[in-house]
């Protein structure tokens, strides 16, 4: 009996052991927010330490799970959630937020990490206040977003390129950032659609980019595209359409006060018959408008098509857009299209293994006109409005193929062009430029990745990830320069009886591409310890190659010129041939590290290494390492701070790290030899010690947070130093007439503050939230070679001692009102040529000789403060935002000025020269209006103006209808672009990448109507 009784007993514990096998159970599920999957969320057995977390797209696997267990779900800013398991084997989770613990997760260098935990300056973009932008660069919505990060067009023209700083310029080279899309590294990011982000970070400081090393100097913009979510497939339909219009044009003069103008410079400057009054009352003046014949209105639309969903294993996210923007300049030829398709899938294969892949295909075309420089615009500011935009057509001169004026008043016969360019300056019809503009540039590009992970260890603490990654770019560039305007006599014999201007028609034709593969590889571990100790800790290696070529040709001289016979076949193949063709490469082999250590959420340090071997370096530098390390201290985690109810957050950082710059131009350490007719000579001597540009960059920082997070702040200080700049540095001329040798002897260094607040109130039916920033910043050349002093720009000098490019010439101080005055301000002067009412310049060395050694640093290009604030609300169905963004404290050389209402030729005038000099007394700012130099041809401060600005970026009303039939939700809005601008400078654009701004292209100010659909 004893025996059957222990029998018994084994079979029971047998029974129950096997039971609870039977009965433990995996569990699968997606946890989300109202915005999307949440990544890092904590999934534990209640009663346990046992636990796992999501993985970026919100899945988690629990496995071994009782029946009869409870999970439970916490992460930081939110409410923790407890369910029971019930014998389920999924459980999809929504979580909701919790104002008293405020908290959000960010990308951070391949890996994902809590803000809370951050030690370095990293800033989250807001992508509700992004996406009410509406632009066609995803760069420009950036604007006004982050305290530090200063936005700026090159151009208001469609499609014209984007400018991003990161804490200031440090180089005299790239001061480009880097950006990451999905793992892969670019430095374009044009093609991105602005409905597919996620997420998007921004990596300021060494200590936050050294993960990057040397391609993080200009600082990282990490960004994430969207997935699709386990459920339903869902629907997204976003649609709007506008107009746009060029604004706060400068006023200029009529026909009657541009005679009257040019009458009082020729009596200011010859004596005799004045031309100007003979020619007062011509039946043949006109009066035109040259700025309102250029602008019309202009036109964009927008349509995004996104289809989500998935099952338990595989997500899926398929997207289409088009943008099209057609510009203000008149007849077309200034448009912008582009195209996007986009698919994402992510599938688990297993609970630790997991596959997926991210692809971009864009396509886009610009028809590009001259929006800078000698461009049309100049040319508008710049035209006497006494000729007409077209001919008569009774002139014997008109033709239908080009009806358009362009010599002054000009004749078949008798001509005389000397003397018209001497009465009224023959430069070029812009109506007529703009007509023949035919230069189209389009860009075929596919950006993606494919990359699987596998998770080690029993919680999967250990996870193993491979990422491989293209992009690929084609572009075709085709121009074609269609020969119009007068015959002015000039011109080769062959190109006799063309029109002056392009002389003879020309077609220009480039075709390229380039290819860069990524293969990157990683080893993430991470690990609480006793409920008080995080780890994580983080091995990688990248490999990077790029290859490009492109091809390139031009005929002149096309018998026929309608579109069909705008091809290389038909230009003459005689005369004025050019073929072109190139490659380059380049490679890039890394290896990295991050540890970081965070204890009892009070004290953290993190520290990352990155070795970096360059092919644009010879072998003995290519080489280069770069380290950084930073720190945190939580204070209100502290005891003495527990019951301190309205501080939420308290955290103090420090961090200090180097980072490089390798975007030099290939083979730049090499020399360079060539070979005419069997001699060798060297072009350029090599520099093999050539190596990298590093930048040291040292930041503190503090985060606050007050009343439940209602009231967030920051602070931060950085001091950054780039060195081993590269220089191009002449040699003495017994070697002989060579290029430039390029050495690493330069120091820049940038110093500033930086601010941000976020207010956000959802307690009532009215919310809203207030977000501004605000940074400072200080630019300083510390240090450049012996033999290059300075390095001269056309109206600028990079000088030790002063900001990059800064303005250098003549100060003025006022104008001369009598002769008097003169003989005293230039009693060194011998035969001084100077009259009354010409420009009078400060003395700096005092010696009464105004000469080059009066010269000095006259304005800055670099601002001292750049700043924006959002505001967005909503009230049951409405919502309303705003943006405000300006920049404080920087100067630009306005040459549009300088040629307009200074020159000595007879272009038009701005009403501004109705208040110049008139006698003794009458103005000390403005000088006479001349034909003779008063001055004026001087790189001066009178050009160099203040170009701070305020700009009202966007407002937006929107009204959210829900649901309607066979619709799950319906928004309607009405935004508003660039609505109004408060600035003291007197060019038509402040925002602009130029030193020296000779017409740009300005911003449009627009009005969009739209319409989110969801089903």
């Amino acid at each position: 009996m004893k025996k059957k009784g222990v029998f018994r007993k084994l079979i029971l514990i047998a029974t129950l052991f096997w039971t609870g096998i039977f009965y433990a159970q995996s569990v699968t599920g997606v946890v989300k927010d109202d915005q999307g999957p949440l990544v890092g969320v904590n999934v534990v057995l209640k009663g346990t330490s046992i636990g796992t977390s999501t993985d970026f797209d919100g899945n988690y696997t629990f496995n071994h799970v009782d029946s009869d267990a409870i999970l439970v779900f916490s992460y930081i800013g939110y409410d923790t959630i407890e369910i029971p398991v019930n014998g389920k084997g999924n459980i999809d989770v929504v979580m909701t937020v919790d104002a008293k613990s405020l908290d959000e997760v960010v990308l951070v260098g391949y890996s994902v990490r809590k803000k809370s935990n951050l030690t370095g300056a990293v800033s989250t973009v807001d992508l509700s206040d992004m996406e009410k932008t509406r632009v066609t660069n995803v760069a420009k919505a950036m604007q006004g977003q982050i305290a530090g990060v200063q936005v700026t067009s090159s151009t208001g023209a469609p499609g014209d390129a984007i400018q991003i700083r990161i804490r200031g310029v440090g180089t005299i080279g790239d001061n480009n950032p880097l950006y990451v899309i999905d793992g892969i590294p670019t430095r374009d990011i044009s093609f991105l659609n602005q409905d597919d982000i996620k997420a998007m970070t921004v990596l300021k400081d060494a200590a936050a980019a050294a993960i990057y090393g040397s391609r993080a100097s200009g600082g990282v913009v990490l960004i994430t595209t969207k997935n699709g979510t386990k459920g339903k497939v869902n629907f997204d339909l976003n649609f709007f359409t506008g107009f746009s219009k060029i604004a706060n044009l400068p006023d200029m003069l009529n026909a009657d006060q541009y005679i009257n103008t040019l009458e009082k410079a020729w009596n200011n400057t010859y004596t005799g018959t004045n031309p100007y009054t003979a020619d007062r009352g011509r039946s043949d003046f006109s009066d035109t408008d040259w700025l309102d014949e250029l602008f019309e209105n202009g036109k964009s639309q927008s349509l995004q098509f996104t289809a989500s969903g998935g099952s338990d294993k595989t997500q899926f996210l398929i997207s289409l857009g088009y943008y099209g923007q057609d510009g203000a300049v008149v007849y077309d030829h200034d448009k912008y299209k582009k195209i996007n398709y986009r698919t994402n899938i992510n599938t688990n294969l297993t609970d630790r293994l997991k596959l997926g892949t991210n692809l971009q295909l864009s396509y886009s075309a610009q028809d590009k006109v001259a929006s800078k420089g000698e461009s049309l615009i100049r040319y508008a500011l710049l035209r006497a409005p006494i000729t007409s935009v077209y001919k008569d057509m009774n002139d014997p001169t008109y033709s239908e193929e080009d009806p358009f004026t362009d010599l002054p008043f000009y004749t078949e016969t008798g001509y005389d062009q000397a003397n018209m360019r001497s009465l009224y300056e023959v430069v070029g019809n812009p109506i007529a430029q703009a007509y023949f503009t035919d230069d189209v540039r389009k860009t075929y590009r596919a950006f993606g990745n494919v990359f699987g992970e596998y998770s080690f260890l029993k919680n999967k603490e250990l996870v193993f990830r491979t990422n491989v990654g293209i992009d690929f770019a084609a572009y075709h560039n085709k121009a074609f320069y269609q020969n119009y305007g007068d015959d002015d006599g000039s011109g080769s014999e062959v190109d006799a009886g063309l029109g002056r201007q392009n002389r003879p028609s020309s077609l220009n034709e480039e075709r390229g591409d380039a290819l860069t593969i990524t293969f990157n590889n990683t080893l993430n571990y991470t690990r609480t310890f006793a409920e008080k100790h995080d780890f994580s800790a983080l091995l990688g290696t990248e490999y990077i190659t790029n290859y490009e070529s492109s091809i390139g040709a031009s005929r002149a001289r096309f018998a026929y010129t309608n579109d069909e016979f705008r091809y290389l076949d038909y230009g003459e193949s005689d005369l004025d041939l050019w073929n072109s063709g190139s490659a380059s490469e380049w490679a890039l082999f890394s290896y990295f590290g991050s540890a970081s250590y965070s204890y009892d959420r009070k004290y953290m340090v993190t520290a990352n290494l990155r070795a970096d071997a360059s092919s644009r370096f010879a072998e003995n530098q290519r080489w280069g390492y770069f380290p950084s390390v930073s720190a945190g201290w939580k204070i209100s985690n502290e005891k003495f701070l527990e019951d301190v109810d309205w501080l939420s957050d308290l955290k103090l950082r420090a961090s200090w790290g180097q980072v490089g710059n390798q975007e030099i131009d290939n083979y730049t350490y090499l020399t360079l030899i060539s070979q005419t007719d069997g001699i060798v000579t060297v072009d350029r001597f090599g520099n093999p010690d050539l190596k990298w540009e590093t930048s040291t960059q040292s930041n503190v920082g503090v985060d606050l947070s007050l009343f439940n997070n209602k009231l967030a702040m920051s602070a931060e200080y950085f001091n950054k130093s780039t060195t081993d700049i590269l220089l191009p540095i002449s040699l003495p001329s017994v070697v002989g007439d060579v290029e430039s040798t390029i050495l690493n002897a330069g120091e820049v260094r940038n110093r500033g503050f930086e601010f941000s607040v976020n207010y956000k109130n959802s307690d009532n039916e009215f919310k809203y939230s207030i977000n501004a920033n605000l940074a400072t910043l200080s630019n300083n050349v510390e240090k450049l070679h012996p033999n290059l002093p300075y390095i001269s720009g056309d109206v600028s000098r990079s000088q030790v001692g002063q900001p990059l490019d800064a303005y250098f010439g003549y100060r003025m101080i006022g104008i001369y009102q009598n002769q008097a005055e003169i003989d005293s301000h230039l009693s060194g002067t011998i035969g001084a040529t100077d009259k009354p009412g010409d420009i009078k310049f400060k003395d700096l060395n005092k010696d009464g000789v105004i000469n080059s050694d009066d010269r000095e640093f006259i304005g800055s290009p670099i601002p001292d403060l750049t700043y924006g604030l959002a505001f967005s609300s909503s009230y049951k169905g409405f919502d309303f935002s705003f943006l405000f963004q300006g920049v404080q404290g920087i100067d630009r050389y306005n040459d549009g000025k300088q040629i307009v209402d200074y020159d000595t030729r007879p272009f038009n005038y701005s009403t501004a020269i109705l208040g110049a000099w008139d006698g003794e007394g009458s103005s000390n700012s403005r000088p006479r209006v001349t034909f003779e130099d008063n001055g004026s041809s001087k790189i001066s401060s009178i050009f160099v103006e203040d170009a701070s600005y305020l700009r009202l970026k966007n407002m937006e009303i929107g009204y959210t209808i829900g649901a309607l039939k066979g619709l799950k939700d319906v928004r309607i809005y009405i935004s508003g672009q660039n609505l109004f601008t408060i600035t003291d400078y007197t060019g038509l654009d402040p925002e602009t990448v130029d030193l020296k701004d000779q017409g740009t292209y300005p911003s449009s100010t627009s009005v969009l109507i739209g319409a989110n659909l969801k089903f």
